[in-house]
């Protein structure tokens, strides 16, 4: 192998996916009858390998939202620390899709994803 393909080697490890392979985009939907705003967040895996990924953390701050948010999707463990899917494998090409409501748009980041 050259310098080069041994420098990308850690980032991918050959056929794993990484936190970098999970997408999530996020922006406002509306606002609901008490004028507080409304956001649409997917999370997507979007791994070109193949492989489903489990156990995604994400960097949520204090998330939390003023209409009730299915905990299977995203459950706020403590700060900054919000499990996906609770912990369930994220299939390949898969996207999951939820809304909240809060006077701000909270920044969502992975925070972390085990080695698959």
């Amino acid at each position: 192998k050259t310098k080069a393909a041994k420098k990308k080697e850690p980032e991918r490890w050959g056929e794993r996916c990484t936190k970098e392979d999970i997408v999530i985009t996020q922006g406002p939907t509306g606002i609901m009858p008490n004028g507080i705003p409304t956001y649409t967040v997917e999370i997507m895996n979007a791994c070109e390998t193949g492989c489903n990924i489990s156990e995604i953390h994400l960097n949520c701050g204090w998330f939390s939202s003023a209409h009730l948010i299915n905990h299977k999707i995203l459950k706020r463990l403590s700060y900054n620390d919000c499990l996906v899917n609770e912990g369930k494998p994220l299939v390949s090409g898969g996207t999951l899709k939820f809304q909240y409501a809060n006077t701000f748009l909270y920044p969502l980041t992975v925070s972390s994803v085990p080695l698959s």
